[in-house]
């Protein structure tokens, strides 16, 4: 900017050309001192709650006191892992608090991935009084957040009132008059239902006696998660691995709260994770801790290794609930083969998402020829994901397809039904 200024004035008035030099110098004293006057830094201090779930927005807040007060503004950026936000990178302007020379401000992160984050490097830029100059600080911040499973299906008032109405022994109460248990002998009163008669014990008594049979109890419930590359894509914003730990975590919820027995065990290209079975509500958060440990492989999973390993882990009737997604035939076709040899012996609940970018894809107008060819496609694969999806069903696979916010309480509905007809053990 001096060099074109210093042309003009040599051109114009040949006799100034000896104050120039002394401008410059008088501008590069004003920058010192606006630099100097801006002072430096006293303290920063980033606090932030080292635990979050996935999907959920996580407050950062920043404190700085500088050590002379400014009114000319600060600024801030932050650097953490990419899992942590999208882009790994969050600006933010700071605003003066009623102390002078505090600033403060909110980073507001929304993790997109399970797994601990690093947060990295922060910067603070701040001007001098004059705007002419300003200081630059970089902080190392030696510091993680742990992301955890969305736990707000689990926290929802719907599920409490499930929790609280179900029946067929749900509640740590005992209901008498259903299930296969036998619980105890009762008079017979107009009104019951025959086929409760105890015909051996009227004999002996010589007088109507009805069996009172408990509910089912302690269960074996197994969430299985393919945790391969389907499982992997993105679903309103998170991969559907997350959408399915989630809805996997508030029915395992249930269930616990209802007696029975739970197991965890996730697969891609090979078994992946396989924990006991806990049979207590208050082992939920080890439970827990296992899901989160569910990793993300861009691998096609391996149906007929993992399902086969699953089968021989169990020793007796279980309810297995599958979570998983597939994208062509041939992958669907294995998982078909593996899900018969598996229902044969077991109960099986097969849980995918539908996709809405297919069926708004399917709905395009047509008013261009990529309309049209996109159209035609998306109608091709949904029309084979409902043909896969029918196999299963004549198999006897129980099929949970719905959206992702939907598939969490379609499947308790499920479990419960299954409950009730003591379908399971």
């Amino acid at each position: 900017m001096a060099a074109p200024l210093a042309v003009l004035v040599g051109a114009l008035a040949p006799g100034l050309w000896p104050v120039l030099p002394l401008a410059v110098l008088a501008l590069l004293a004003l920058i010192v001192m606006d630099g100097a006057l801006a002072g430096g830094l006293a303290n920063a201090d980033l606090t932030f709650a080292h635990d979050t779930e996935i999907g959920r927005p996580t407050i950062l807040s920043l404190d700085v006191k500088l050590a002379r007060s400014s009114t000319a503004g600060l600024s801030a950026a932050l650097a953490f892992d990419p899992r942590l936000g999208s882009g790994g990178r969050a600006d933010l302007q700071l605003e003066p608090a009623a102390t002078s020379g505090r600033w403060q401000g909110d980073f507001t992160l929304k993790p997109n991935r399970r797994g601990s984050g690093a947060i990295e490097t922060l910067w603070l830029r701040w001007n001098g009084p004059l705007g002419l100059a300003a200081r630059v600080n970089r902080i190392d911040q030696d510091a993680e957040l742990r992301v955890w499973p969305d736990l707000s299906p689990v926290r929802s008032p719907a599920l409490q009132t499930i929790l609280r109405d179900a029946r067929s022994g749900l509640l740590t109460r005992r209901v008498r008059g259903e299930g296969t248990q036998f619980e105890a002998l009762s008079d017979y009163a107009p009104g019951m239902d025959r086929r409760r008669i105890d015909w051996k014990a009227s004999a002996r008594h010589t007088s109507l006696y009805a069996r009172e049979n408990e509910a089912e109890r302690d269960n074996q419930i197994v969430f299985a998660y393919d945790c391969g590359q389907s499982m992997c894509e993105p679903v309103d914003g998170l991969p559907r691995i997350d959408r399915a730990v989630s809805a996997g975590l508030a029915s395992a919820y249930v269930a616990l709260k209802g007696g029975d027995r739970i197991g965890l065990f996730a697969f891609a290209d090979k078994p992946e994770i396989a924990i006991p079975f806990f049979g207590e509500a208050r082992q939920f958060d080890r439970v827990q801790q296992a899901a989160a440990a569910i990793d993300y492989h861009a691998v096609e999973p391996n149906f007929t290794l993992a399902l086969a390993a699953l089968s021989a882990r169990l020793k007796r009737r279980s309810l297995i609930i599958l979570f998983s997604d597939f994208t062509d035939l041939t992958s669907a076709e294995l998982m078909i083969e593996s899900l018969g040899r598996l229902v044969k012996h077991h109960l099986v609940i097969f849980v995918t998402m539908k996709d809405s970018e297919i069926a708004d894809m399917r709905n395009l107008d047509g008013n261009s020829l990529e309309e049209v060819a996109q159209a035609v496609t998306a109608d091709r694969l949904a029309r084979q994901r409902a043909l896969v999806l029918e196999r299963l069903r004549r198999l006897g696979v129980d099929v949970v397809d719905a959206p992702w916010d939907q598939i969490g309480f379609q499947l308790i509905d499920r479990y419960l039904e299954k409950r009730r007809a003591e379908a399971i053990g």
